[in-house]
């Protein structure tokens, strides 16, 4: 499993908008067969702070993600959205095995 939380900010007029197209975007990468998960968290304490959390099966997944139309539809969307430039972290899993995911 191969896990990477992505960091964003975005401007405070923009939070619904990105909201929107990052629901719209984890539906559609959930269908990809390497996607395990797509979860979109939101900060409570400042709601222009998000976390998407997306586990893959493999390494070579998140490249095969990015090469998805809906992706690329969604970084030009929520290009002009951003406070600053997104950041991510990689992450292995350790618990709970990986057949538990799905």
């Amino acid at each position: 499993m191969y896990i990477v939380h992505v960091n964003v900010h975005v401007k405070r007029d923009w939070v619904e908008d990105f909201i929107d197209a990052t629901i719209e975007n984890a539906k559609n990468s959930l269908l990809e067969p390497g996607v395990a998960r797509f979860d979109i968290v939101q900060q409570q304490d400042d709601p222009t702070r998000f976390v998407l959390v997306e586990a893959y099966r493999h390494y070579e997944d998140p490249a095969r993600h990015k090469a998805t139309e809906h992706y690329q539809r969604w970084r030009e969307k929520v290009a002009d959205m951003m406070e600053e430039p997104r950041t991510s972290v990689v992450f292995d899993n350790v618990f709970p095995e990986e057949e538990s995911w799905g």
